[in-house]
């Protein structure tokens, strides 16, 4: 056991059965490695474990959105400072080896070294709720629309006296007039085997319609409850909100500034100048999803809302590519959003939306 007054840092590699912790002092040098498992008692053991060694300065962990979620929970709620840890790149993977040990002890090092200094998603709040039950509403869009697709694939190949009184009709009426078909005739038959794929295809469509129907019933009211302000912005709906909310976090506070969280969406802009060419281009890094939401706000401004319509008739004149004044809004848009986050200090600049 190291002497009293002893400060120590610790660093975790995760994995779903057991966590592979190291612990080491204030100038690096190694003073235990051991795993433990991914339960309560585990998770207690591991921050006894911690605290025999000194006073804990802070834990970095690898995978604190996946398989260290829980454990990250379970340090901070007993005082613990949590730091995030990324993978080590692929040259420190090939000069220092793999193994667990060494990835919980490279952990504990980038956190002494200042190389990781990220703040976690708390993951225990109703953006958490949030996010799982946005989970559960996208894997069921992702179905449906394979579904529709497998529709008019089979539509294409089908027989023409079943091809032809289909031609031509929109997805709801195809889905509408499918679901209440009545196959009839030989199964062997491949215009019978077909009207009966068709049929459990378009009513698998409604059942999953539905489905997704329920969970924005259910998003819906949290995404108000957490961010009543934000949901009031022009062009941000329910299903972007939350996907905003769910790339911030429960502690939206963790983003050191609206740069950051525009680093985070990948809507800061990247220099992309050369010679007498100076611009910037998109950015193509960043939280996919949440950039993606941008993209719909940015779109829909750019249908209904007046300020933005101005804006992109005046930068369109002065020779701006549209992708380049889409780029543009969805910084601006960033900036107005992070102001309207739960629990975020603002500040007092102006906004540039109607720069």
């Amino acid at each position: 056991m190291a002497a009293d007054g002893t400060a120590v840092i610790g660093g975790m590699d995760t994995h779903t059965d057991l966590h592979q912790a190291a612990v080491i002092d204030g100038i690096g040098r190694h003073l235990a490695t051991e795993a433990f498992g991914t339960t309560p008692a585990g998770y207690q053991r591991l921050l006894d474990r911690l605290n025999s060694h000194g006073e804990v300065l802070a834990v970095g962990i690898e995978g604190t959105g996946a398989y260290g979620a829980e454990i990250a929970r379970f340090l901070t709620a007993n005082g613990i400072a949590i730091v995030e840890v990324d993978r080590p790149d692929r040259k420190a993977r090939r000069d220092n080896g793999k193994s667990d040990p060494i990835d919980a002890y490279g952990a504990a090092s980038a956190v002494l070294s200042g190389r990781a200094g990220g703040t976690p998603k708390a993951r225990n709040g109703i953006v958490e709720a949030i996010r799982a039950l946005r989970v559960v509403r996208r894997s069921a869009v992702k179905a449906r629309t394979q579904k529709v697709n497998q529709i008019r694939t089979l539509i294409v190949t089908a027989p023409s006296g079943v091809r032809d009184k289909l031609r031509g009709l929109s997805t709801r009426d195809l889905i509408d007039t499918l679901a209440r078909s009545r196959p009839a005739g030989e199964l062997a038959g491949p215009a019978c085997a077909v009207k009966i794929a068709l049929r459990r295809l378009a009513r698998r469509y409604q059942a999953l319609s539905e489905e997704i129907k329920d969970a924005d019933k259910e998003i819906g009211p949290l995404v108000t409850q957490a961010a009543p302000r934000l949901i009031a912005l022009p062009g941000v709906g329910p299903e972007t909100a939350g996907q905003l909310l769910a790339s911030a976090g429960d502690n939206p506070g963790r983003l050191r500034s609206e740069a950051a969280f525009a680093h985070l969406c990948g809507a800061a802009p990247v220099p992309a100048s050369s010679g007498r060419t100076n611009r910037h281009r998109l950015n193509r890094g960043g939280d996919r999803a949440a950039n993606n939401a941008l993209h719909t706000v940015v779109l829909v401004r750019m249908k209904y809302d007046r300020r933005t319509q101005e804006y992109v008739a005046r930068r369109t004149a002065q020779g701006m590519a549209k992708k380049d004044i889409v780029r543009c809004l969805k910084r601006f848009v960033v900036r107005e959003i992070y102001r309207h986050l739960p629990h975020v200090t603002h500040t007092t600049e102006p906004l540039l939306q109607t720069a």
